[in-house]
């Protein structure tokens, strides 16, 4: 955890090292506003450098963002088409921001089932980005936890098969190192999960690395939700007493 200032204010803020936020209600945004679904993503899109931006300047080491999971491919095909496109447009837009920043970006998901396009530019993103210093932006981009754990179990099967690993020897480090997020090293478990929009359910989202997460149910649609907004729920976050298990 780390303090950090607020608005130049000091605080005794604890801020996690690892936020984890399933962006959730774009659609539900957009349709109160009489546009269509695609209108809720776009500026779900544009709060996302907003959010990131503060995050950085909080002292968070790895925010974590919920772009698009295994199930969404079963959504209409004009809108699983938009969600390809916008990293494209995300990354052509917002690049200089977040080379300013010094911000790193990650993607963690099934990127060879991206299409050629959506592919090439996040992998850009990432060699842009790779010496950067400041907190790691991870999209979970092609996500879902259960085939993430799955897809950890038969690399580590392989190996057994060929004998470069013996199962009896087998720990939680060994299996954490074949999924997604080892990427992010020493804080690939977030500390805490934010979920806007108002629902309650994690939706197959890090369900290995959320063992101890604390979680935080925000009733602001994403698009709407602000920088003050993750400042409250961080202090949420710090009223809860963490015990792992313990007493």
């Amino acid at each position: 955890m780390t303090e950090k200032n607020i608005d130049g204010q000091k605080t005794d803020l604890r801020v996690p090292n690892h936020i984890a936020i399933i962006m959730d209600g774009n659609g539900r945004w957009a349709k109160r506003s009489g546009q269509p679904r695609i209108a809720g993503h776009k500026e779900g899109m544009n709060n996302v450098k907003r959010i990131a931006t503060t995050a950085s300047h909080l002292g968070v080491k790895v925010l974590s963002l919920y772009a698009f999971s295994t199930e969404n491919w079963d959504r209409p095909s004009t809108e699983v088409n938009f969600l390809m496109k916008l990293p494209v447009d995300f990354f052509g837009i917002f690049m200089p921001d977040l080379i300013k920043e010094n911000i790193r970006v990650v993607i963690t998901g099934f990127k060879d089932n991206l299409p050629f396009k959506t592919r090439k530019v996040v992998d850009k993103a990432m060699n842009d980005t790779k010496d950067n210093t400041g907190m790691i932006l991870n999209f979970a981009f092609n996500y879902g936890g259960r085939a993430e754990i799955l897809n950890a179990t038969k690399l580590i099967a392989e190996k057994a098969a060929a004998g470069e690993i013996d199962p009896a020897t087998i720990t939680e480090e060994t299996f954490s190192k074949e999924l997604f997020t080892s990427v992010l090293g020493q804080y690939a478990d977030p500390d805490l999960l934010i979920r806007t929009s108002g629902e309650e359910r994690i939706s197959n989202f890090l369900l290995w690395q959320m063992a101890y997460t604390e979680m935080v149910f925000n009733d602001a649609y994403w698009p709407d939700y602000t920088s003050d907004d993750l400042v409250n729920d961080i202090k949420i976050f710090n009223d809860r007493d963490r015990r792992f298990g313990s007493v």
